[in-house]
């Protein structure tokens, strides 16, 4: 098997799928101030979900799971997981 080597800047990288893909993660309330700097103070028994683009923009903050995916659609954005 051939070894795969890449010929992508580590900007070009970045910046593939954006405008296309996004994800999704569960974050801690003590997360939330390092992405979402104009959130308001949260609980910390909530649990919450963001959805980010493709390079890590923060798009959505919200504590229903379902939210994200309904915006993802409205932008037209694919969303993978992340294990």
């Amino acid at each position: 098997m051939k070894e795969a080597t890449s010929h992508l800047t580590k900007s070009e990288l970045a910046h593939i799928g954006n405008g296309e893909v996004a994800y999704i993660r569960k974050m801690r309330t003590e997360e939330v101030a390092k992405c979402f700097p104009e959130a308001p103070d949260i609980d910390p028994n909530v649990d919450l979900w963001a959805l980010f683009g493709a390079d890590g923009t923060p798009i959505l903050l919200t504590d229903n799971r379902s939210s994200t995916f309904f915006k993802a659609a409205e932008d037209e954005l694919k969303t993978v997981s992340l294990h």
